[in-house]
């Protein structure tokens, strides 16, 4: 391709498949786009997208071309801040996708003492139930609930971490008493969307044998405010208490997940020096903070 320009234009509509969406991100006007991209694909005579009522898709041509045009935008990115970076720290966007318990109560502090420490730099924190697509770059880096098998990603884990069965204490005032796992039957109980778990990892009431959630979500964070609110006994991230006044561990010593989070990113992306840094600073506020909100609780 032989405008770099054309070429953000072509990343912008295969990522959004809008053309309103693309000119949004580029501060373009959706027909500009349109144009620039219709000549761009008479210049390479190469179909890059099809069009239809849903949007734009890939074409196969087109699907081809996006790798290449992905590690054209890398190289760009850290040619445009590694020398600002060498005199005044990390600089630039830095786009995370977390699921929502991680994005909600560990990444904010986290990335909020990374950025005083650079203030030229930019992050973008995206909470989403779901796994995120790295090779169409919907985030420069991802954490994760378990470590993918498949694609061209490096993963590293980041920590362990645990969670427990948790009540407000008036709800537990309200109520009878928990004595065993076989009590949690008569109360409500609050957890996910069963159809909406994106990883097997999250299904935390399967080995209490609890068929019937009263009180569900997509959302950890409205989860624990539903617990917190006194609707029910739900499975909370340990590290979330702390951010839960009132609301305490249930049956501490009959039941306890581990789980781990992991640091994935596309391989390709090891070569870039910014994305390095930030990558290790991540991990160890992580795993710093992780251990502070845990050790909280006891």
């Amino acid at each position: 391709m032989r405008d770099w320009d054309d070429m953000r234009l072509f990343l912008a509509l295969a990522r959004t498949e809008s053309l309103g969406r693309a000119g949004a991100s580029l501060r373009l006007d959706p027909a500009t786009i349109s144009r620039r991209i219709a000549r761009l694909e008479g210049a390479l005579d190469k179909r890059l997208f099809t069009r239809s009522h849903q949007g734009y898709a890939l074409t196969e041509q087109g699907a081809r071309l996006l790798p290449h045009a992905i590690a054209a935008e890398a190289a760009m990115t850290a040619a445009t801040h590694e020398a600002a970076e060498a005199q005044s720290g990390l600089a630039g966007q830095i786009r995370i996708g977390a699921p929502d318990g991680c994005a909600n109560y560990l990444l904010p502090q986290v990335v909020a003492r990374i950025c005083e420490g650079n203030p030229g730099l930019d992050v973008q924190i995206i909470a989403l139930p779901r796994v995120f697509n790295l090779s169409r770059r919907e985030a420069d880096m991802a954490i994760g609930v378990s470590a993918p098998q498949a694609g061209r990603l490096s993963v590293q884990k980041i920590t362990d971490y645990r969670l427990s069965l948790a009540a407000a204490q008036d709800y537990l005032h309200r109520h009878p008493p928990i004595t065993d796992l076989a009590a949690l039957k008569s109360h409500r109980i609050i957890g996910y969307i069963a159809d909406m778990i994106f990883d097997s990892e999250l299904d935390y009431l399967a080995s209490l044998g609890l068929e019937r959630v009263a009180l569900a979500s997509n959302s950890v964070a409205v989860q624990v405010n539903a617990i917190r609110l006194g609707a029910g006994v739900g499975v909370v991230h340990d590290f979330a208490l702390p951010s839960a006044p009132g609301v305490v561990r249930v049956l501490p010593d009959a039941f306890s997940l581990t789980r781990s989070f992991y640091l994935i990113r596309h391989l390709d992306d090891r070569r870039v020096a910014r994305l390095n840094r930030f990558a290790e600073l991540l991990h160890r506020g992580l795993r710093q903070e992780l251990a502070r909100l845990e050790a909280q609780v006891g």
